[in-house]
């Protein structure tokens, strides 16, 4: 297994929200910024995605009366784990970890802006049909491979991986840069999951 450098580097959601002392703290969120610096500037392209919710999301728990953190509700688009408010438009809690370098980045993908509906996926909101335009972005670039790194990879990394390999794209996680949300059995399925896809997964860098 080895890193796709002809290809995209797509840096997840690696947020202060997502990171220690943040409103859905991912443990050990912070640590991935030294191993992501690493692999900046290496890539044909480098796309960081960020989480970018309007005051009142509807995956807010906070806009479900009744319902807590991390309880599951049914939406439009489907089942919906309902999160503490984070990543607020504009908040610090939304802006990137201050150690991470986003001058290498050549495109910003900003999701789960629209107010009724989340976005895990760098590729597609979580009705799995609505893009985020980045799909374009890599085709008309001639870009066919894609590695991910970031936060947290039980989720956005997850969804994000396992789109790309719908799409077509050869696509590798490199592990190393990444943590979990609920490191456990969450982590499992999602690695499960993405290697049931043909993701792969690279421990670390070589």
């Amino acid at each position: 297994m080895t890193i796709p450098f002809d290809g995209a580097l797509i840096v997840v959601d690696v947020q202060n929200d997502f990171c220690a002392g943040g409103a859905l703290e991912v443990p050990g969120g912070g640590d991935v910024v030294g191993p992501i610096n690493g692999l900046l500037g290496k890539f044909a392209a480098t796309v960081f995605t960020q989480d970018w919710h309007p005051p009142g999301h509807a995956s807010f728990a906070s806009s479900h009366p009744a319902r807590s953190a991390f309880d599951k509700v049914e939406l439009e688009y489907g089942t919906q784990v309902l999160w503490p408010d984070h990543c607020v438009i504009g908040s610090e809690g939304a802006q990137f970890h201050s150690g991470l370098k986003t001058d290498r980045a050549d495109l910003i993908v900003r999701k789960g802006f629209r107010k009724s509906i989340d976005s895990y996926s760098a590729f597609f909101e979580n009705d799995r049909t609505t893009p985020t335009g980045l799909e374009g972005y890599l085709l008309t670039r001639g870009i066919g491979k894609v590695c991910l790194v970031g936060l947290a990879l039980d989720y956005c990394v997850r969804y994000s991986a396992v789109d790309a390999k719908k799409l077509g794209f050869e696509t590798t996680v490199v592990e190393s840069a990444c943590r979990e949300i609920a490191p456990g059995e969450s982590g499992a399925e999602a690695r499960a999951e993405m290697l049931e896809c043909g993701v792969e997964l690279i421990p670390a860098p070589v």
